[in-house]
C-alpha cells in the first residue's frame, strides 16, 4: 500500500508541474503577491520533486501521456463537467490498476528468470545445486571456505538476467565486507563453496534473492539474478 500511496500522491501534484509539458499552458506568469509567489513555489517544490515519479508508473515504459495528466487535473481543480471520474473513483482506479499491473509484471519476471535458469543449466562448466543456485568456477582458489559465522571480505558485480549492471564494488574500487549469513540465501550458499582465491559467476534464482520484494529501482519482484564474485578473504575472528 506505500507505493501505491505513492502513486496517488504522485497524480494529485504532477498537475503542479505542466511546466514540463508546456501545451497550452501560460508558463511565464506574474507573481504579483507572496500569495503568488508561494503557489509557484508549491509548483516548484513538486515539480522537483515528482518530475520523474510518474515514469515509474507500472506498465507505463517510462512514457508519461501528459495531456492525459494535464486533463484530468485541470478539470478536477475546476470541477468542470469533462470530469471523467470522482476523486474517490480515481484513488480507486489508481490502487487497483498498480496492483493487477504489478502483479503481471512479476509473473512475467518469474516466468523469464525460470527461462533463463533452465537454459542457463545446461551450459558447460555451469553447476545448479540442489537448492536451485547455480554457479560456474572461473578461477578456483586455495584458500578456506568460508562458514555461516565468517565474515568475508569480497568484490563482485551485480546484474540482471538481460546483461543489466545493478551495482558493483569495483566502481569504488573497495572490497565489501560483510557476515556470510546476512548475505541473500543464494551468496549464503554460494561463499560457502567458494576457497579463498576464487572467482565464481552465480545464477541466484529469485526464491533465493529478493523474492517479491523490490530491490531498489532495477530489481524488480521475482527477479533472477548474476553475480560475478572474487572472494578476497575471510576476517580474522578476535583472539578470545
Amino acid at each position: 500500500m506505500k507505493k501505491i500511496s505513492v502513486f496517488v500522491m504522485v497524480f494529485v501534484a504532477i498537475g503542479m508541474i505542466v511546466t514540463s509539458c508546456g501545451k497550452g499552458v501560460n508558463t511565464n506568469v506574474s507573481l504579483k503577491s507572496d500569495v503568488d509567489s508561494a503557489f509557484y513555489a508549491i509548483g516548484v517544490n513538486y515539480g522537483s520533486g515528482l518530475r520523474e515519479g510518474l515514469k515509474t508508473l507500472p506498465g507505463s515504459n517510462g512514457t508519461v501521456n501528459h495531456d492525459a495528466v494535464i486533463a484530468g487535473f485541470a478539470a478536477a481543480m475546476k470541477e468542470d463537467a469533462s470530469l471523467k471520474m470522482t476523486q474517490e473513483n480515481a484513488q480507486m482506479f489508481i490502487q487497483t490498476y498498480v496492483t493487477a499491473t504489478e502483479m503481471k509484471e512479476a509473473t512475467a519476471t518469474k516466468a523469464a528468470g525460470e527461462a533463463f535458469l533452465a537454459a542457463n543449466k545446461t551450459k558447460e562448466g555451469v553447476i545448479t545445486t540442489q537448492s536451485g543456485l547455480q554457479y560456474k568456477v572461473i578461477t578456483e582458489g586455495t584458500g578456506k571456505r568460508p562458514q555461516p559465522e565468517d565474515i568475508v571480505i569480497f568484490h563482485y558485480t551485480g546484474k540482471l538476467i538481460d546483461g543489466t549492471v545493478f551495482e558493483s564494488s569495483l566502481t569504488n574500487g573497495e572490497p565489501i565486507t560483510y557476515p556470510v549469513m546476512q548475505l541473500i540465501r543464494g551468496w549464503g550458499e554460494g561463499l560457502q563453496i567458494m576457497p579463498v582465491g576464487s572467482k565464481y559467476i552465480f545464477w541466484i534464482p529469485s526464491e533465493l534473492a529478493y523474492g517479491e520484494q523490490q530491490a531498489g529501482e532495477l530489481i524488480k519482484p521475482n527477479s533472477a539474478l548474476e553475480f560475478e564474485v572474487e572472494l578476497l578473504g575471510i576476517e580474522e575472528k578476535p583472539a578470545k
